[in-house]
């Protein structure tokens, strides 16, 4: 009796203290060990927060795990809105896409040296109506998102257009007949002809981002299709393949993430061997992260963002919302947090 009550004791004390929590979980891979100096020094999250949507915050990390907040948390850009989404052009200049809302006609283009300082570079008025075979395209643009194609030396621009509006009883058509449009530039003050079509398959995208990792490109998307007995992956995040920048691209894979999750995010860890995609389960509720050594998969999903030290592999602060991650120098880590502070 007197033994059984001891072991009991310890159970309880162990549960207490969360040691088996901490002997369970193994740290996520791609970090770098002792003196190694990581191929990927520091990463950028530039984001919106749950308080105040569509404006422009940055954190900072130098793991690609643990976030924090710069500038207090406060605006680090007040003419930017939009769906925060930077890329670097062959320049060496950064460029962050955004419109004032999903109704805006226009897209508001910025061009940075440093990350710091912003100025206006273009604005881009697509004609949606003249978007071979979709006549029908409604007047809405939704999160532009830009990549630069090494081997065509042009910009990519995606972002995702309607063509139903939402009725009563079923404001979901709205959502499942997005379908995610493109324009191609070399500078991004030209763009070439009307929009297109990004895939040649018909389902609800949205949050789309283009990478290009080996020989083949990868769309990263949101499928749009509410979740059923018949289509478990709606409102969840998958990747579709190809061989070509402009397609055709693979019907998606299997999801990455649990259902209703948006606006993915993807960066390489320091050692840059591992994939680590971000992705929010909104509305701002919290965020998740799938692991893979390929962007083919398997992947699986790291413990994090549960503000239980022995429970987080990775954080973020706290309401942050849709943005985008990318790699940044040590140098230009150390000048962001010169200028802005944590």
């Amino acid at each position: 009796m007197k033994k059984n009550t001891i072991k009991k004791l310890l159970l309880i004390t162990a549960i207490v203290i969360g040691f088996p929590a901490k002997a369970q979980q193994p740290d996520p891979p791609g970090q770098v060990s002792g003196n190694e100096k990581p191929k990927n020094e520091a990463y950028l999250f530039a984001h919106m927060t749950h308080n105040d949507y569509g404006r422009l915050y940055y954190s900072v990390s130098l793991d690609g795990l643990h976030w924090e907040n710069l500038y207090g948390g406060k605006r680090v850009f007040e003419e930017y809105k939009g769906h925060p989404d930077i890329c670097k052009g062959p320049d060496g200049k950064y460029y962050i896409a955004g419109n004032t809302g999903d109704d805006a006609k226009a897209i508001n283009i910025w061009v940075s040296d440093d990350l710091i300082t912003w100025k206006k570079h273009s604005d881009y008025t697509p004609d949606l109506k003249s978007t071979p075979d979709y006549s029908n395209a409604l007047q809405r643009i939704g999160a532009p998102k830009l990549y630069y194609d090494k081997d065509s030396q042009k910009f990519i621009m995606t972002w995702h257009t309607p063509h139903l509006e939402g009725i009563k009883g079923d404001g979901e058509r709205y959502w499942r007949s997005q379908r995610t449009l493109y324009v191609l530039s070399k500078d991004l003050k030209t763009f070439e002809g009307p929009p297109n079509r990004l895939f040649d398959w018909d389902m609800g995208t949205i949050d789309v981002f283009i990478r290009k990792v080996g020989d083949s490109y990868y769309a990263i998307i949101k499928d749009e299709t509410y979740p059923t007995l018949y289509w478990t992956t709606g409102k969840t995040i998958r990747i579709a393949k190809s061989k070509s920048l402009l397609g055709p691209y693979s019907l998606p894979q299997q999801s990455i993430s649990p259902n209703f999750r948006e606006a993915p995010m993807l960066i390489p860890s320091p050692d840059d061997k591992i994939w680590y995609m971000y992705y929010e389960q909104y509305p701002g509720v919290s965020y998740g992260l799938s692991i893979a050594d390929n962007l083919n998969g398997p992947w699986f999903q790291a413990s994090g963002y549960t503000f239980f030290s022995d429970w987080d592999k990775y954080s973020l602060p706290e309401k942050v919302r849709h943005g985008c991650m990318i790699t940044i120098s040590k140098k230009e880590y150390d000048s962001l947090v010169k200028k802005f502070g944590k």
